[in-house]
């Protein structure tokens, strides 16, 4: 038979998945010869044979890769036939144009945990077995192509065992580039807060506490002082976690205290889907989730069981379920299962669910180098549990939840970072996306692709503004992309905003918040044509100068136009209010009884000085100090204050978060509501809800203090903060209908923050589903984490604009 050749490029996540060993068992297989290499645009096959073992060959690319692999594209192009004999792999290379294909982390495989946990396997209780399907990528990389040599592993030295493996076709961990055992691998030290000891080296010894017998096991050491109700901060894969017992009040209390975080809900490690559902109501969408090779946080409402004892420990693990100081006044629980072999070590030893949050300040980027964490965490830690394997790119833990039977992501970090996502329609120019002030993350987009970062987080301290500055400079070097467009928030006080302007060598453009909210789910779905979009969140600035939230826009790539809005309201103090809740709800109260409310009827202004409320009133009536905002969050946080008895929140969000989660829909009927529909744009007006409210408050107020602590029972809670959900969503459907009417029948985008409450995404989305198409997030978060995706595709748009009319 005559011999061809054939060469194959083949793009997505291709690298650091075991690709390259399971195209040499396939060629193997189909009986072809061959070379396939790694570079840094892809993986390229060059293969030779008769013509029915090529089709074959060809046939088994697309058809089942190894399970972390993900195959975008696959060109084939004929060659011309040369001698070759066998197929083999060859080492990597590096060209000029660059694009990110290695994967995520992934988490710690089923063949990977039998290993761990089999008393007669070479690696029985390494805390850092891998192979080819799963163990450290995106962290451990300093550069791509993504080889040994380029991670952090290249410290240590394989041994004879494992370098045979790695070089052998045939084994699981043929080309696995952080392939190690006890012998040559990173190894695990323990310090006490109080007792200073050296870091461990790179493939040296781990470093020894000065009283501690050298055969003193890290794990069991950490296992002992997390039931005794110790904090351990915990090395990770993408930094440090900050452990603690998640069944102890005392134990979670105090690191609440040390971390300095109030309220806001912890992160809860269990050891498997049985504890998952002895904990919470886990859904089967939710479990796939929590068992999925990403291991994100998933929340899911959760409930207090009797724990079971999980072996042999010291002490037994307490007679309830989590500690309720986990998620104070939220029905939600974050929780994840161990994604990496240290991780099942150390759940395995202690026996009972552990609170695994960010190793840091509250508010701080995550602690990810020895020392730094040695430094940082002195004074939240009691010990150390650490190892000698650097971590090259922090990355926090992902958080998802399920809306709608989908995934929806809170936040994009560990597990799904650098995953691109496909631009069908590309961008002309390479653009830099650089997010807003919360929940910032970046994005770089060049040609078919956009590369969204790991969270970063709240650009209000300057340690958090390094942490920024070093991702941007990281995913360039990654991508070897140089942006020659820059987009950022029209904010002229964000960092981000400052850092785009600073920026040298570059077209600085400014994309309004809400317009890059809505850009961004028409990038994740490819479209380009013109949709309308509800984007509701907290604060955005506007075009106007004004702080926007509440808008319905009939949107472009390249621009917008602003249909209808909220009726704004004051913010007395400032972002002030957005924390002291009460308020906004007289800001409302005020408006809505032309400035004399039945105050001292509501319960709520019980908890208040008199004296305050005097100079909150005092601003509003002389308009100082009391800016005017659209934002619908700020809306959930007046009402939420009204009918739960909130003063203040927290956290960003809390507010709404629990009436989400009060509120009971069964026969829940909107309050009446108006639309001032001569009005440019049209303006929403809940004055005539928030009457209603009150009406239904005083009649419902039992005599006396309420035993939930709040201004009405949780009966009467329910049914308010269902009703408040209908009303925002029979007001968003009246909207989108007469904007139909006028505009035609678009499809419809659902975007910013409020969306991810998921009473309010799933019940408009089905309201909307049968006469048009709902276009929501599914790959970047409906927040302001995926904000940046949206900038990339807002300042392509405009800038081709531009560009086409001179």
């Amino acid at each position: 038979m005559s011999r061809a050749g054939r060469r194959f490029r083949v793009t997505g996540t291709v690298q650091g998945v075991g690709f390259r060993p399971w195209v040499y068992r396939v060629a193997r297989r189909t009986g072809v010869d061959g070379i396939v290499s790694n570079d840094s645009t892809g993986v390229t096959i060059e293969a030779f044979g008769d013509a029915a073992c090529l089709d074959a060959f060809e046939a088994s690319l697309g058809a089942q890769p190894p399970p972390a692999a993900r195959v975008d594209r696959i060109e084939t192009v004929p060659i011309p036939p040369r001698p070759m004999s066998g197929f083999r792999i060859a080492e990597s290379a590096a060209t000029a144009e660059r694009r990110v294909s290695i994967p995520p982390d992934l988490a710690t495989c089923d063949a990977c945990l039998a290993e761990l946990r089999d008393p007669l396997d070479r690696r029985h209780g390494y805390a850092f077995v891998n192979c080819t399907d799963c163990g450290p990528r995106f962290t451990i990389t300093r550069d791509i192509p993504y080889d040994r040599a380029q991670t952090t592993m290249a410290a240590f030295a394989m041994c004879e065992a494992c370098r045979a493996e790695y070089v052998s076709p045939e084994s699981r961990r043929f080309h696995a580039e952080p392939n190690a055992c006890p012998a040559c691998g990173p190894r695990l030290a323990w310090r006490e807060r109080l007792e200073p000891v050296a870091a461990p080296q790179a493939g040296g010894a781990p470093a020894r506490e000065a009283n501690a017998p050298a055969t003193a096991d890290p794990i069991a050491r950490a296992a002992a002082a997390l039931r005794a109700g110790e904090i351990v901060a915990v090395k990770g894969l993408g930094g440090f976690h900050l452990a603690c017992d998640a069944t102890s009040p005392v134990a979670v209390s105090r690191l609440r205290a040390r971390k300095r975080r109030d309220e806001k809900p912890f992160a809860v490690m269990v050891c498997d889907l049985d504890e998952a559902d002895r904990l919470a109501a886990v859904s089967t969408a939710a479990r796939h989730l929590l068992s999925s090779v990403e291991r994100p946080v998933v929340l899911v409402p959760r409930r207090n069981p009797v724990l079971p004892s999980h072996g042999a420990h010291d002490l037994a693990p307490p007679a309830h379920g989590l500690a309720a100081e986990i998620a104070p006044r939220n029905p939600l629980v974050g929780l994840m299962l161990p994604y990496t072999p240290l991780h099942h070590l150390l759940l395995d030893a202690v026996g009972r669910p552990l609170v695994m949050t960010s190793g840091n300040l509250s508010e701080e980027p995550l602690a990810h180098r020895n020392e730094e964490a040695i430094e940082r965490l002195r004074d939240i830690a009691d010990h150390v549990l650490l190892h000698d394997r650097d971590i090259d790119a922090p990355c926090d833990d992902s958080v998802v939840r399920v809306v709608s039977g989908r995934p929806l992501l809170i936040r994009r970090s560990r597990g799904y970072v650098p995953r691109g996502i496909a631009l069908p329609h590309g961008v002309r120019r390479p653009v830099l996306g650089v997010g807003a002030l919360l929940k910032n993350a970046v994005c770089l987009a060049s040609g078919a692709h956009a590369w969204p970062g790991p969270h970063v987080g709240d650009l209000d301290n300057l340690a958090t503004l390094q942490f920024f500055e070093r991702t941007v400079t990281r995913l360039e070097r990654f991508l070897r992309i140089r942006p020659e467009l820059v987009a950022h928030d029209l904010h002229p006080e964000y960092p981000s905003t400052a850092y785009a302007l600073a920026r040298a060598n570059v077209h600085a453009v400014g994309v309004q918040h809400h317009h890059a909210h809505l850009a961004a789910v028409m990038a994740e779905h490819g479209r380009r044509e013109p949709v309308l979009g509800l984007a509701y969140d907290g604060t955005g600035y506007g075009s106007d100068g004004t702080s926007w939230g509440g808008e319905l826009l009939l949107a472009r790539l390249d621009g917008f136009d602003r249909l209808a809005t909220f009726r704004p309201m004051a913010l007395p103090g400032g972002d002030t209010a957005i924390r002291e809740v009460w308020r906004l709800a007289l800001a409302v109260l005020i408006d809505a009884f032309d400035g004399v409310p039945p105050l001292e009827r509501l319960g709520l202004f019980d908890a208040v000085p008199h004296n305050a409320r005097t100079v909150v009133q005092q601003l509003i009536a002389r308009d100082l100090l009391a800016p005017r905002a659209h934002g619908l969050g700020r809306y959930f946080d007046a009402f939420g204050a009204l009918i739960l008895g909130r003063t203040d929140a927290r956290f960003e969000g809390q507010v709404a978060l629990e009436l989400n989660g009060a509120a009971d829909m069964h026969r829940a009927e909107p309050w009446p509501f108006e639309i001032r529909w001569a009005d440019t744009p049209w303006q929403v007006d809940l004055r005539p809800a928030v009457r209603a409210l009150v009406a239904e408050l005083l009649s419902d107020r039992p005599p006396g203090p309420v035993a939930s602590g709040g201004v009405t029972t949780p009966e009467v809670a329910a049914r308010l903060a269902g009703r408040f959900h209908a009303t925002i969503i029979a007001a968003s459907e009246t909207l989108l209908g007469e904007a139909a009417r006028r505009h035609g029948r678009l499809p419809v985008a659902l975007s910013g923050g409020c969306f991810q409450n998921d009473i309010l995404a799933e019940r408009l989305e089905a309201r909307l589903r049968p006469d048009v198409e709902v276009l929501v997030h599914q790959q970047v978060p409906p927040g302001d984490g995926g904000l940046a995706l949206g900038q990339c595709v807002v300042a392509d748009a405009v800038a081709g604009r531009r560009h086409d009319h001179g």
